[in-house]
């Protein structure tokens, strides 16, 4: 039997908890919570942007470079999936400064997706959830959703 390191089986029973657990999941108030990018058949470029920190700057940059991505390729040719976890999912609070912009971004077929991992650790350390903005989607886990979008072409950015 092969011996595995121990974070690769922390990461596998991660994963397996998750999936587990991926039906028993309280998620954020009214957001979907389909894991599958939706398919768009012309679509050239595909980016991940990671935010994993409670920074301003970095959501800023975020925001950024979204409405960048959109201005160059446009937004029939380029799949942006934001993929917030950890402190990051400050992001997309429902009371964020920059939910005007994020709810822009949306419109023009931005995808925030927010850890519900994440939230379920919140709930389970501060006895509640945090009011989360109802158009981002819900995931399961974001780090093995952001796996998943690799395996698949995207390209991952960190800010």
């Amino acid at each position: 039997m092969k011996q595995r390191s121990g974070f690769s089986f922390f990461l596998a029973a991660l994963v397996w908890g998750v999936s587990v657990a991926g039906g028993g999941l309280a998620y954020a108030q009214d957001a979907k919570t389909d894991a599958a990018p939706i398919e768009r058949p012309f679509v050239e470029h595909r980016v991940i942007l990671q935010i994993s920190d409670n920074d301003p700057a970095k959501e800023g940059l975020i925001v950024s470079i979204s409405y960048k991505l959109l201005e160059v390729y446009g937004p029939d040719t380029v799949d942006v999936q934001v993929v917030a976890f950890g402190p990051g999912i400050d992001l997309l609070k429902a009371d964020n400064p920059r939910r005007q912009q994020i709810d822009s971004l949306i419109a023009q077929g931005v995808t925030f997706n927010i850890c519900g991992y994440t939230l379920e650790t919140m709930e389970r350390t501060t006895g509640k959830r945090p009011e989360m903005n109802p158009k981002a989607k819900l995931v399961p886990a974001g780090v093995p959703y952001i796996l998943s979008l690799t395996e698949k072409n995207y390209t991952l950015v960190r800010p």
